[in-house]
């Protein structure tokens, strides 16, 4: 009975996780396909920050990035006394900058890799129908390469929805945050622990049935 008590908490910490892990989607998969373009430019300059950005953010932990975000940018001063501030010392905020950067990086070479994937005569073909790249590139190559991203971004999806749970760590109330708060009042580890990971489960079951929906739709074999 005692679970009943606190589910009005884990719903609130149940859609603040949702509604984190959808902004931080839309913002990096936003990011991701920019910083595509960028690296299939045949300027280093374009490229080159965005090679350097996807190095770093894979070969560092996701809390790190979060940590760094939340506390690390606050210790300077101009920062401080930028109007930026008034948006980095919220941690929601740069819980959401966190999560964005860091699945921009793994949707950019997830989308890279699809773009290789479109078959050359594809490409030829454009080429031979007097299309600008540009115009291959948003008719033809991006929505295919679309196709092909999809079984593999459905992953990063799933990834981004259990990064979430790291953002407890500075004070936000999602899901796990609400699990720990919970957990300190009550003593009552198991049952509370327990819930919570039926609850992700549920999430990414429900995540992966609808991208196996939208992958039947777009005709993805």
């Amino acid at each position: 009975m005692i679970l009943f008590q606190y589910l009005p908490a884990l719903a609130s910490g149940l859609l603040t996780t949702v509604l984190l892990a959808l902004a931080a989607l839309v913002l990096g998969g936003s990011l991701a396909c920019l910083m595509t373009l960028l690296s299939l430019s045949k300027y280093l300059s374009l490229k080159v920050p965005v090679e350097i950005f996807i190095f770093c953010i894979r070969g560092t932990p996701l809390l790190v990035q979060i940590f760094l975000i939340y506390f690390g940018l606050g210790q300077f001063e101009l920062i401080r006394a930028s109007p930026v501030w008034v948006i980095l010392q919220e941690p929601f905020a740069c819980a959401l900058i966190a999560l964005a950067l860091n699945t921009s990086a793994y949707t950019t070479v997830l989308l890279k890799g699809a773009i290789a994937s479109v078959p050359k005569t594809e490409v030829i073909a454009c080429e031979a129908l007097g299309m600008s790249y540009a115009l291959a590139m948003r008719r033809i190559i991006f929505p295919r390469a679309v196709g092909i991203v999809l079984p593999a971004y459905s992953n990063e999806v799933v990834i981004v929805l259990k990064g979430t749970s790291l953002v407890s760590t500075i004070t936000i109330l999602d899901l796990m945050g609400a699990t720990n708060q919970i957990i300190a009042q009550t003593y009552d580890t198991l049952p509370f622990l327990c819930l919570a990971g039926a609850i992700y489960l549920a999430l990414n079951i429900t995540i992966m049935r609808v991208f196996h929906y939208v992958e039947r739709r777009w005709g993805v074999a």
